[in-house]
Parts: C-alpha cells; sequence; structure tokens
C-alpha cells in the first residue's frame, strides 16, 4: 500500500509543513479581496514567515510540484469542502495524497493491484489505523482510534479542475470558523499529531490524545504555534486577532 520512491520524493518536500488556517486570516488584512494564493505567492510567505496554508493551499501546492516533475494528478474532494490529491506513478498506478489532513504518506489507491487491500493498515496517518473502501468514483476513507472509536470520510474520486480547485479553494479564504493549526512531528519511534484548535492544543500518539496545559493569552499561544509548528508570532498574533474580532463580529 506503501508509495513508490517517485511519489515520495515530492511527498517528502512537505514533511515539515502544518496544516494551518492562520494565514488565510492573517493574508485577509493584505488582501482584503481574500482570494485563493498562487503557489508562487505561498512559497514567498514560506520563506518569509514559515507559512503553509489550509488544505486548499496544499493541495494546489502539491499539485504543483508532482507536475514538476512530470507526475500526472488531480485533486479530489469532500462534500464539505475538504481536498487531496491523486498522483499517479511512473508504473500508472494511482496514490491517495492527503496533506490537509496531515497524513504520514500516500497510500495506494488501485483496488485490481496485488499490493492492495481494504483491511485496517498502520503506517498512514498518526496515532491512528487506516482503512480505505473503493466503490465507482467514491473512496470512504475510515480512521481506527487507540480507544476504539471509528470515523470516516468520504471522498468523490472525480477529477477536479485546476479552475474548479481555485474556485473552491477562494471560498475556504474566505470562511473564518476557528483557528486551527496541524502538524506532523517525526520521532524515531513514530510520527505524533499535534493540533492547535480554538485554543485548545493536543498531542496524538498510538497511545491516544493528550491535552497539553491551557495558556493565558494569544503571546502565549503564538510562542507554542511557532515552536509546534515553525510559523512567525507576529503572523499568528495577527491572524489570532482576526479570528478573534470575527467570533465578536459574525
Amino acid at each position: 500500500m506503501r508509495a513508490t520512491e517517485d511519489i515520495m520524493q515530492v511527498w517528502r518536500k512537505f514533511n515539515d509543513f502544518p496544516m494551518e488556517t492562520l494565514t488565510k486570516a492573517w493574508h485577509s488584512l493584505i488582501d482584503p479581496e481574500r482570494k485563493q494564493r498562487t503557489t508562487d505567492v505561498m512559497k514567498e510567505h514560506r520563506a518569509l514567515y514559515g507559512t503553509s496554508g489550509n488544505c486548499f493551499d496544499l493541495a494546489i501546492w502539491l499539485i504543483d510540484e508532482f507536475r514538476q516533475n512530470k507526475r500526472p494528478c488531480y485533486g479530489v474532494l469532500t462534500e464539505h469542502l475538504h481536498v487531496a490529491v491523486v498522483a499517479v506513478n511512473e508504473e500508472g498506478n494511482k496514490y491517495f495524497c492527503d496533506l490537509g489532513d496531515q497524513w504520514i504518506e500516500p497510500i495506494l489507491l488501485e483496488p485490481g493491484h496485488e499490493a492492495y487491500t481494504e483491511e485496517f493498515v498502520d503506517g498512514f496517518f498518526p496515532g491512528s489505523r487506516i482503512k480505505l473502501n473503493t466503490r465507482a468514483n467514491r473512496l470512504l476513507v475510515t480512521y481506527g482510534r487507540p480507544n476504539g472509536k471509528e470515523s470516516s470520510q468520504a471522498f468523490d474520486l472525480t477529477p477536479v479542475s485546476d479552475e474548479a480547485l481555485i474556485i473552491a479553494g477562494q471560498k475556504t479564504q474566505r470562511l473564518f470558523s476557528d483557528p486551527l493549526v496541524e502538524k506532523r512531528i517525526f520521532t524515531d519511534q513514530e510520527v505524533l499529531h499535534w493540533e492547535f484548535d480554538d485554543y485548545e492544543s493536543f498531542l496524538s500518539s498510538k497511545e491516544g490524545r493528550k491535552a497539553e496545559p491551557q495558556l493565558k493569552d494569544i503571546g502565549e499561544w503564538a510562542a507554542r504555534i511557532h515552536t509546534m509548528g515553525g510559523i512567525h508570532e507576529e503572523v499568528v498574533i495577527r491572524a489570532l486577532e482576526v479570528y478573534s474580532k470575527k467570533s465578536l463580529h459574525p
């Protein structure tokens, strides 16, 4: 089920990228139209401020990298405006690549392949086992947590055009619910999953999810987010201030 090297060499470029909804809030102060950023702009922001972006930012950037490496690829959507990428390796096999949910690595998406299974497998998602179920143009991903709970997510595997991807991405740039940062933490033992979600933070592993100590103010949260996610503290502070104003004036 694991991806071949031609897929992995592109995927690994994003190992240190968090998925975060802070950049769009910060960028709304610069671009009042809140347009979907281009890959060039995203690269510039990352170099200057350590930012990455939400699931659409990451998918658009990943698609660009795959195509630069001559690997065919396209976006696939859920009905809840989440996006992942399907990439095709040199042998013509498809792989499901979900940076937005911070998967550890891509997974084989070829039901006819001898290595394909629809049983639970380890090593693809931090702190969870995952199971695929493909029927026609639909993919159901089931996550099995250490506590025995399961959750699932359904994707329409119909390829999304680049234009439609930008349009959908731009919608998400204009949506502000709660601030969110998710980051894979690579250790010698396993890949952990760190999450900041509306002024709570957690670290997930094979043993389960543990809450971190609460903090007092935006400045302290910005320092923790910078330490765990790499985003510059001033950008985090400005972004959290935007979210704070949105919650007061929906």
